[in-house]
């Protein structure tokens, strides 16, 4: 069965087209243009609405009052609140938790990619992280890098594992990273305490992300510049911004945009309140309390997620930040794609690519979504 849609006002990486058509076979596109639309077997008319591709989000913990760390169906919960919000391809993160459960964790996601193809895999965000800046992670259950460890993580994921955050400082720290690259994981440093030297020398030994820039690492300073700088100068580097209001000031965001053009993945690092109510909520073993949507740890004033979806975050950078809109969907497409290794198949509304399409509102805001040719 073929689909056509057309008279779209078209966004991706690549520019903007006025009465742009694509043509759908089964889950990927088949042709686009502009103009007089292909016949197809169900024609949809957009009437000049805005579509862009299938958001990717690389950073994200759960939604709709579910967790990633959970069982299958709490998981799917999680991840229906988000497609509604035009995410249509997820790597599942994964908080610092026991080992074994961590296993247990890539084993269920593993599982779940077999038969859903919107997982992308997962992303162990710990245990190999700084204790002073472990922010939201259990500091019984961060741990000390061990190769046969990083083996058995690799082995549960069965090739599902797309990303890992490490604090680059760590004893065999660049051991581990090379490893997990040499695996096919994209490696970011985060939750770190890393030197501008230590994240060069990470980046050189392999890591391609930063994970939520500006959270829980070193700042810029004049005399000491930071992973942040660091990652600004290599353009083999990924950045990923949190863009909620919250975490990151909209000039911070510009000037990130700014110096790392076409890098910037914004990625929601949503949890359980997501698309959900306020109230009380558990980040693995950590209590969170949400009050007017911002999620802190229990009890204190450290921020613990975000209740982002990835259309509040295309909305916060297009009207606050004052992102091209261009380059803003880049942000939530075709960067993020390229981050894990997709960027051939998704992040366009191009021939060759997944199905995967966005019809945004005036507010750009998901109005409705299709992911593998289907619509959600």
């Amino acid at each position: 069965m073929t689909t056509v849609f057309h008279g779209a006002r078209k966004i991706d990486v690549d520019g903007v087209i006025e009465g742009f058509w694509l043509l759908v076979d089964g889950d990927t596109i088949t042709a686009t243009g502009a103009g007089r639309a292909p016949d197809a077997d169900t024609s949809i008319d957009l009437n000049g609405r805005t579509i862009t591709p299938g958001f990717v989000d690389l950073h994200c913990h759960g939604g709709g009052g579910h967790s990633f760390d959970d069982s299958a169906e709490e998981i799917a919960g999680a991840l229906l609140t988000h497609r509604a919000h035009g995410t249509t391809r997820s790597v599942l993160s994964l908080v610092s938790n026991p080992i074994a459960q961590m296993r247990e964790s890539l084993r269920t996601v593993a599982t779940l990619a077999e038969t859903d193809p919107l997982i992308l895999g997962s992303h162990l965000e710990g245990p190999y992280l700084s204790p002073a800046r472990r922010g939201a992670h259990s500091s019984e259950h961060l741990r000390a890098i061990e190769s046969f460890e990083i083996d058995e993580l690799l082995h549960a994921a069965r090739g599902t594992l797309r990303q890992v955050t490490i604090a680059p400082e760590l004893p065999g720290a660049f051991d581990a990273i090379e490893t997990f690259a040499s695996a096919g994981v994209a490696v970011g440093i985060g939750h770190t305490d890393a030197s501008y030297e230590t994240a060069r020398a990470a980046f050189d030994s392999g890591a391609t992300l930063l994970t939520h820039a500006f959270n829980a690492m070193p700042g810029i300073h004049h005399r000491a510049p930071g992973p942040i700088i660091a990652a600004f100068e290599d353009d083999r580097v990924t950045i990923e911004l949190i863009l909620d209001g919250t975490h990151v000031h909209s000039d911070v965001a510009r000037l990130a945009f700014a110096s790392a053009r076409g890098r910037i993945a914004l990625v929601t690092d949503a949890m359980a309140a997501a698309g959900s109510v306020d109230g009380d909520y558990r980040l693995g073993e950590l209590n969170v309390s949400v009050r007017d949507g911002r999620a802190l740890l229990s009890g204190t004033s450290t921020i613990a997620g975000s209740t982002l979806t990835q259309d509040a975050a295309l909305h916060q950078a297009i009207t606050q930040v004052g992102i091209d809109p261009v380059a803003a969907v880049a942000a939530v497409t075709a960067t993020p794609a390229k981050a894990v290794g997709l960027g051939d198949r998704f992040g366009r509304l191009a021939r060759g690519y997944a199905a995967d399409v966005v019809v945004l509102n005036d507010a750009w805001a998901a109005e409705a979504v299709w992911a593998a040719g289907v619509r959600l």
